[in-house]
């Protein structure tokens, strides 16, 4: 089986709610056997500039495992937060 990567691309708005949100997401995750690769911020852009200069990339064992999560009630729960505090582009990625 391959791993799957779950890639988000954001663009904050709310600052407070983007820290409710993202403090309760590792919960969420645990249960999925997934690991927070990294999160981070563009310093520059080599081609291009990407309009959601924020990243996330989180390692699940499998795509089963990444969907899983995303249809989760833990994590349904938390959509209605991410949606007010920024725009938020998701990708599942299978290797």
């Amino acid at each position: 089986m391959s791993e799957a990567y779950v890639v988000g691309q954001i663009l904050v708005k709310d600052s407070a709610k983007w820290d409710e949100y993202r403090n309760h997401v590792p919960h969420t995750l645990e249960p999925w056997g997934a690991e927070l690769v990294f999160r981070g911020t563009q310093a520059t852009g080599m081609a291009d500039e990407c309009t959601h200069p924020d990243i996330v990339v989180i390692r699940f064992p499998t795509i089963a495992a990444a969907q899983g999560w995303f249809s989760s009630a833990a994590y349904q729960a938390l959509i209605p937060v991410r949606l007010q505090a920024a725009d938020v582009t998701l990708l599942f990625y299978a290797t």
